[in-house]
């Protein structure tokens, strides 16, 4: 590993593209499950819908358990390759076979599906933990630099944009491939062809950040496990960042287990899904430049209230498409996508700020513990999304079916698909803008600790 000077830009294009497409594995992940499990038990497997909020929200809490360890295993790990690289290579031989199995299972129906896929997106979930923790923790061992933190992680909001668009654009395509709806077959291969893209992804970064740098050579902490909570505890830049951004995601996820059932029960056709994606995910690829320039010239908390308020006000305004018609929620999602992009970007450049300036002040290796805790209460409460959804689904009279028994859903129900997806929603992210003024790590700190 290469430890630079102080203050100097480091990382390569090299590497940066090396990092960025991990992205496409961590976007994926993160995707194809929220916007598809859902739906997929809930009109193919049989399986009520307060059930299948629970399949998708249950396996999550297990986070809240593996992501601290697999952070605590990698900050104490010693290798030729650095102390994250080999857990991004044992989560990529192993997750791309769990995600297939979570769509590709024996033909159930109710109560066994719910358990079946359950337990694979368990094991799906444990895979992905070895590779995204470490994964997540990189950026500030790469550079000490307060805006080239920004700089390095918009490589990744790009290949989060363009993976976002494979999720959401290539996956409906395949699973509704067949017939008007998709059958249990389209869905199998679209877990394959997903399965190899993530595969592909996480090897690509295994070996495209073999020369990452590292800034100094911090020593693993030697502390329990719960010291270093307690530790973390402490830090009220991490705990208002984390409160905001698990926020943030919440509102995220439900839009995501939401659009399935918008582009059905609203616009009138599931396979919109893909063009719905298209609107949003286009201006992730597109607005970065304009969101680290806003973060240099307002400071990343400025820019974020700016792009939580873009966000959360056009997911609001989508609440009438029913008025206005399928062209206006596409537009409306051009703007919630802007809003997403500046927040998602700011959120781990911020995080990584964090984690700079503990380490700078303490001279311990953490990264792994600070991420292991941000990505496992972060999963755990995105994971409410869908069971959020899934509740106000059941409120509003939503009926189960399958394939063989299709059924038209009462008013009701689509009433609370729209109002799951834009009104609660929306709430949801303008409660973070508090929680955003709150949070403390101005630039002239943050250079104070490098």
């Amino acid at each position: 590993m290469i430890a630079p000077a102080p203050g100097s830009r480091t990382v390569s294009t090299g590497v940066r593209l090396g990092y960025g497409v991990g992205s496409f594995c961590t976007a994926t992940f993160s995707a194809v499950p929220g916007l598809l499990l859902l739906y997929y038990m809930t009109n193919f497997l049989a399986v009520p819908a307060w059930l299948a909020g629970a399949v998708v929200a249950a396996p999550k809490v297990w986070d809240l358990v593996i992501n601290p360890l697999v952070g605590r295993w990698s900050d104490r790990t010693t290798s030729r390759m650095g102390p994250r690289r080999p857990w991004l290579l044992a989560g990529a031989l192993t997750l791309p076979i769990t995600f297939a199995l979570v769509f590709a299972g024996p033909p159930l129906r109710g109560l066994p599906a719910a358990l079946y896929v359950g337990g694979l997106f368990l094991l799906a979930a444990t895979a992905y933990a070895l590779f995204e923790v470490p994964y997540k923790a990189m950026p500030a061992e790469m550079t000490d630099d307060y805006h080239e933190r920004t700089s390095l992680l918009q490589w990744r909001m790009v290949f989060i944009g363009a993976a976002t668009a494979i999720s959401g654009i290539l996956a409906p395509t395949i699973a509704h491939g067949e017939g008007d709806h998709g059958t249990l077959g389209s869905y199998r291969l679209m877990a394959i062809v997903i399965a190899l893209i993530i595969f592909a992804a996480m090897i690509g970064s295994f070996f495209g950040t073999a020369r990452a740098p590292m800034t100094g050579s911090p020593e693993p902490d030697s502390g329990t496990l719960w010291a270093q909570f307690a530790t973390v505890r402490r830090n009220a830049a991490f705990l208002w960042l984390l409160a905001l951004s698990c926020t943030q995601m919440l509102a995220v996820s439900m839009m995501m287990a939401a659009a399935p059932y918008f582009a059905t029960y609203l616009i009138g056709d599931p396979k919109s899904t893909n063009t719905l994606f298209a609107a949003l995910v286009g201006p992730m690829l597109l607005s970065m430049p304009l969101w680290v320039w806003l973060s240099r010239r307002f400071d990343k908390r400025g820019a974020m209230v700016l792009a939580a308020l873009l966000y959360g006000g056009a997911t609001l305004a989508a609440l009438a498409t029913p008025l206005f018609g399928p062209v206006y929620a596409h537009a409306v999602l051009l703007v919630v996508g802007t809003g997403i992009a500046g927040v998602q970007l700011l959120q781990f450049s911020m995080l990584a700020d964090v984690i700079a300036a503990d380490s700078a002040a303490t001279g311990k290796r953490r990264a792994g513990v600070y991420t292991g805790l941000w990505t496992a209460i972060e999963s755990a409460v995105a994971s409410f999304g869908a069971l959020i959804f899934g509740v106000v689904l059941s409120i509003g009279g939503f009926l189960e079916s399958d394939p063989a028994n299709p059924v038209r859903q009462p008013d009701s129900a689509v009433s609370a698909v729209l109002v799951g997806q834009t009104a609660i929603p929306a709430l949801i992210i303008l409660l973070s803008v508090p929680m955003i003024l709150r949070y403390r790590l101005p630039a002239t700190e943050a250079a104070a600790l490098s």
